[in-house]
């Protein structure tokens, strides 16, 4: 909620004016107080486009449309004038965040608040289509969020059931990623009610996982995925099988394969929700009934806090000395028009692009050029590169949800000027990576810091444009080896590098083992970084003793020999350098069928199930080194603390990654603390990430003095070790005593 400024008019059809709700190029939203008393959302469209008679004859359209519908979890217009110089809608205030809000700032909803959350929304569209009409535009910017249930908004581009995807050359009605594959230019066919379940189910899905199911990024790749690849569920699992079928069946490309509406309203209704004080995840009580608290704590609080400052609004703002009568708006207020931008229309009709999470009362715009919160305070948006499916899934999910649970840590804060929130991206391929980045770098407010890019071809696709934004970059689970930080300015590294993996085993076997002779089996297979791992152990002994190299070559399978050589100098350790879980399993057979019980070590690649499943028995007593904590094992109160937080939201403890993902968060925010001003100028953050000692859940966070822009050393790495068939978490390398 910002202040009215000198130039906007004092009322609007009898409507006193209190205070702007978010503006755009095609308008401005105002929070007003009706004749009678009653607060409204009231949406005035620029006289330059009330000039177009098409136009104002879809404006004029919407009114007509969202007049007939009177439902709950609709929003009821109050008054309309289409025929004004400057047409405006007014509707009931609803002062809560949107749904894409919501899942930006505090993650995705517990199960019990999806369950409510589906079953109101379908009632609505049961509604919407009993009247004869397609709403189109169902996605969750377009869902407002209040004490008791949601709202479905921006009627807009709503039509008779029936009509065809195209309305103009080039054009796609509705928003990628939450259209149904009949709106989409490259499908085609008629857009009835089925279309809208389609979008719903990728409202739930996103409610449900805190992503949308068929990925971000580019608007045309977008709708490629939609038509041709099967959407990205993972994450539902917290929901119950009879709520995940209903959701999937909406997502069928086949319009008739989906559920009506009322039947997906009676199938969640059916399945309830959980009086639980605890909640699914933790977010506390949530039950699907009407008038109770569906929503989470947190949530009922922002949509608390709004409607009492809904009631003090900010005081209008002086003229300034000189100003000139109408001044253009501002650019942080008109949305960007880029190429997807002309290719779409986004929230066409009567809305527009920039008012259609404003006009029924959403008080954060951030997808629409706003940047600020509703309580003056600016909005900063992150950039998260991460993959949920594939290879690379587990470690984007674990950076997904300890990227997000720092965001709620530090919107819960009432002493800081800014609040923080998150978007994600895929970075799997350079492509993606690539998609990804001119997505976030084009975002609505301006992304300030990326965070993730956990691959060497994602960060060397996605690094240039960054580069040449300014944009930090911090590497949260990737070494950055592909780029160094000395020559790439706003790249931030958080974790260990490859040059520091020797300093954990090193100290364990001075400190702890006192080891003086030591072998290394060099696995020729393990690249640059097994040659590191060797050449550092042997010019750096543990215990100022001595080490020797023993080579095994990447197509030999057969350890037999190279363990025998290892053996013959009676070594107290024997350390694998390599990359292979297998083939370390290979030596761990062979030393222990030699009777070799001294210490036997390795570094984070074999920290793997499969090192464990191939080396059944021999596996035990290893020792590894590894660049990040393990939060679960609790060993910190920090760490007690977040992995506390992880398992109320995500129901389970905290995977690798994930601490480290939440203090990346904590380092960016305390960076953006140190900045000046309302805005954040390019690489003034990256410069000063360089500067802070950040004390995270995981390691302490700082960087070189020098030049090189590199994680300092100390403290960075942790041990653990094979026990009763499982790799127990030994703690931090410095502070492991036996």
């Amino acid at each position: 909620m910002r202040a009215l400024r000198h130039q906007d008019p004092e009322e609007v059809g009898g409507h006193r004016l209190l205070a702007r709700l978010g503006a755009g190029g095609m308008g401005v939203v105002y929070l007003a107080r009706a004749g009678g008393g009653a607060l409204v959302a009231l949406k005035v469209i620029r006289a330059e486009y009330a000039a177009d008679p098409d136009f104002r004859a879809r404006f004029r359209r919407e009114a007509g449309l969202a007049g007939r519908l009177s439902g709950r979890w609709t929003v009821p217009v109050r008054a309309a004038d289409a025929e004004a110089a400057e047409p405006w809608l007014a509707t009931d205030f609803v002062p809560g965040p949107s749904l894409a809000e919501a899942v930006a700032g505090y993650g995705p909803l517990p199960a019990p608040a999806v369950l409510g959350l589906g079953a109101r929304l379908a009632e609505a569209l049961a509604e919407v289509h009993a009247a004869g009409l397609v709403h189109r535009d169902v996605k969750p910017g377009n869902v407002l969020l209040t004490r008791d249930g949601p709202r479905l908004i921006d009627f807009g581009i709503a039509r008779g059931g029936g009509t065809t995807a195209l309305t103009a050359a080039d054009a796609v009605i509705g928003t990628p990623g939450y259209l149904s594959p009949e709106q989409t230019r490259m499908h085609g066919g008629e857009v009835g009610p089925a279309s809208d379940l389609f979008s719903l189910g990728c409202v739930l899905a996103h409610a449900a996982t805190g992503r949308a199911p068929f990925g971000g990024g580019d608007a045309v790749a977008v709708l490629y995925r939609t038509l041709h690849e099967a959407p990205d569920l993972d994450g539902l699992g917290r929901l119950p099988p009879a709520a995940r079928a209903l959701i999937e069946g909406c997502l069928s490309r086949e319009p008739g394969a989906r559920p009506t509406a009322e039947r997906l309203r009676a199938g969640l209704a059916a399945l309830g929700g959980t009086a639980d004080p605890r909640g699914q995840g933790g977010w506390g009580a949530v039950a699907p009934g009407p008038g109770d608290d569906w929503l989470p704590p947190a949530l009922l609080r922002l949509v608390a806090e709004r409607a009492a400052r809904a009631l003090d609004p900010p005081p209008r703002l002086a003229a300034p000395e000189g100003a000139p009568a109408d001044p253009a708006p501002t650019t942080a207020e008109v949305a960007p028009a880029g190429p997807a931008r002309r290719r779409f229309l986004v929230v066409g009709g009567a809305a527009a692009a920039v008012l259609a999470a404003g006009g029924a009362g959403a008080a954060v715009l951030a997808a629409r050029g706003s940047s600020s919160a509703a309580d003056g305070r600016p909005v900063r948006l992150l950039g998260l590169h991460a993959e949920s499916t594939g290879e690379l899934g587990a470690t984007g999910r674990a950076l997904e949800h300890g990227a997000r649970l720092a965001v709620e840590a530090h919107n819960a804060r009432t002493d800081s000027p800014f609040r923080l929130a998150l978007k994600r991206v895929g970075d799997g391929s350079a492509a993606r990576a690539r998609a990804g980045a001119e997505a976030l770098l084009a975002a609505d407010p301006p992304v300030v810091a990326v965070l993730g890019l956990a691959t060497a071809e994602a960060l060397k696709a996605a690094a240039p444009l960054y580069d040449r934004a300014g944009t930090a970059m911090v590497l949260v689970s990737y070494d950055g080896g592909a780029v160094s930080p000395a020559e790439q300015r706003t790249l931030c590294v958080t974790r260990a590098t490859g040059a520091m993996a020797a300093i954990p085993l090193l100290s364990y076997l001075t400190r702890v083992r006192e080891v003086s002779r030591t072998a290394v089996v060099q696995d020729l297979s393990g690249g640059a970084a097994a040659e590191q791992l060797a050449r550092d152990l042997r010019e750096s002994p543990p215990s100022e003793g001595t080490t020797r190299v023993h080579q095994v070559r990447a197509d030999q399978r057969d350890f037999g020999a190279v363990t025998a050589a290892a053996l013959a100098g009676q070594p107290g350790a024997v350390v694998y350098a390599g990359a292979s879980p297998e083939r370390a399993a290979a030596l761990a057979r062979e030393l222990a069928a030699a009777g070799y019980t001294g210490v036997r070590a390795a570094t984070e690649p074999v920290l793997r199930p499969a090192f464990l499943d191939a080396a059944g028995g021999a596996a035990r007593d290893w020792v590894i080194a590894a660049p990040y904590t393990d939060a679960a094992a609790g060993l910190t109160a920090a760490a007690r603390e977040f992995g506390a937080a992880h398992r109320r939201r995500y129901g389970g403890p905290p995977p690798r990654w994930s601490a480290e993902a939440y203090d990346a968060v904590g380092l960016l925010a305390q960076g953006l603390g140190r900045l000046d001003g309302s805005r954040v100028e390019p690489r003034a953050l990256a410069d000063t990430l360089f500067g802070l000692s950040h004390q995270g859940v995981a390691k302490t966070l700082s960087f070189a003095a020098d030049n090189t822009r590199t994680l300092t050393w100390k403290n960075t790495g942790f041990l653990y070790q094979v026990r009763e068939g499982a790799f127990r978490f030994l703690g931090r390398y410095d502070q492991v005593r036996d």
